[in-house]
């Protein structure tokens, strides 16, 4: 039976890839000293997160369910780490089950913050990087309207306590914030780890910059191709295996001088009120706070464009550059298959001389 589970819910772009890099890349040492990331990667609880929740693009075929992962969990004898940003997304009942599954273990809740000026472009960024195809200003102005619940719910700290925290002790509730710009690099690593009881030392870092954000032009492309797919390659694995695989990672995510976009100074009176309401909401709310909640308040606001803002010649001139590109990606491709075949094809060249050579060996043995 599991001693503790921590079970790390989200928020997504609060530096989770992070944490999940620095986890796997130290497996090994993780389970020397008694820790459990149950399942073979972390792609793995990404899997038993959308059976968990039972989400439309889910691979209904793989091999990791939540109910795999949950046993392997509850096998452990030691400490065991749950980590996927999605499942601050899972509703009360989808919640409760999780929590359920991984009894009579001591249940820890991590939910992570950061602030709204950069929690607002980050989601609308992400949403378009799963296939929507709404223009930033569009999704800010339904934030503005009260007709933007889903991303209240499923990407601010808040709402994912209230949906999991409610399901543990207050003490087992853990709220870690986002340093601001400039914070060092292992400060966002060394909260989580001092939560999961890791020891200082044990895990060699992971490079932060593992998911970078695209550029104004880069995500605006991405948007326009969203929608001109039409229903080819639906969310999830066929976009990710086609769109994400060949222009997002290939291509966009290595354009290193795109434009920066943000909110704007002129919501900066109302996303600082938005500010002091969520620090207001945490405040009240028993949990425990690694850091400090005047790092949910905006550090640095300033004006940047809008990708709605961005003209015609912009976006041809990096639509252009991105078909560049993408033949460079696939001459690349072409030529490391050809490599791939040839060796392939010495293999079986070496193998089939050594069968002959057997077979002669044999036959000489015999008619001797």
């Amino acid at each position: 039976m599991a001693r503790r589970v921590f079970l790390h819910i989200g928020a997504p772009k609060t530096g989770s890839t992070y944490v999940q890099n620095v986890l796997w890349k130290n497996h090994d040492a993780l389970i020397d000293a008694g820790i459990l990331l149950p399942g073979s990667s972390a792609v793995a609880q990404d899997q038993a997160m959308a059976d968990l929740r039972q989400a439309p693009w889910r691979d209904t075929g793989v091999h990791w369910t939540w109910d795999r992962l949950a046993e392997k969990a509850r096998k452990w004898s030691g400490d065991v780490i749950i980590s996927n940003e999605g499942l601050g997304a899972a509703t009360d009942a989808q919640a409760a089950r999780a929590v359920q599954s991984l009894q009579p273990a001591e249940i820890h809740v991590i939910a992570a913050g950061r602030d709204l000026w950069r929690t607002f472009p980050s989601f609308w960024q992400q949403s378009i990087r799963a296939r929507s195809g709404w223009r930033f200003g569009a999704f800010l102005r339904a934030v503005e309207q009260g007709k933007a619940e889903v991303f209240w719910t499923r990407h601010t700290a808040p709402h994912m306590l209230r949906r999991w925290g409610d399901l543990v002790p207050a003490d087992r509730r853990h709220l870690v914030t986002v340093p601001p710009p400039g914070a060092p690099r292992d400060l966002l690593w060394r909260r989580f780890a001092g939560i999961m009881g890791i020891p200082e030392g044990l895990c060699e870092l992971a490079e932060p910059t593992s998911n970078p954000s695209l550029g104004a032009a880069e995500i605006e492309l991405l948007r326009r191709v969203n929608l001109a797919l039409g229903d080819r390659y639906p969310l999830r694995t066929p976009y990710q295996k086609v769109v994400h695989r060949h222009l997002v990672d290939a291509v966009l995510k290595q354009r290193s001088e795109g434009l920066k976009f943000g909110v704007g100074m002129e919501r900066a009176d109302w996303v600082s009120d938005l500010a002091e309401q969520q620090i207001k909401e945490l405040q009240d709310y028993p949990c425990r706070i690694v850091g400090d909640l005047d790092e949910l308040r905006p550090a640095i606001m300033k004006q940047t464009t809008s990708p709605d803002e961005l003209d015609e010649g912009q976006l041809l001139q990096v639509a252009v550059e991105t078909i560049v590109g993408m033949l460079g990606h696939a001459e690349s491709l072409s030529q490391r298959t050809g490599r791939d075949f040839e060796t392939v094809l010495s293999r079986l060249r070496t193998r089939a001389a050594g069968g002959v050579r057997r077979r002669l060996r044999l036959a000489t043995r015999q008619g001797s």
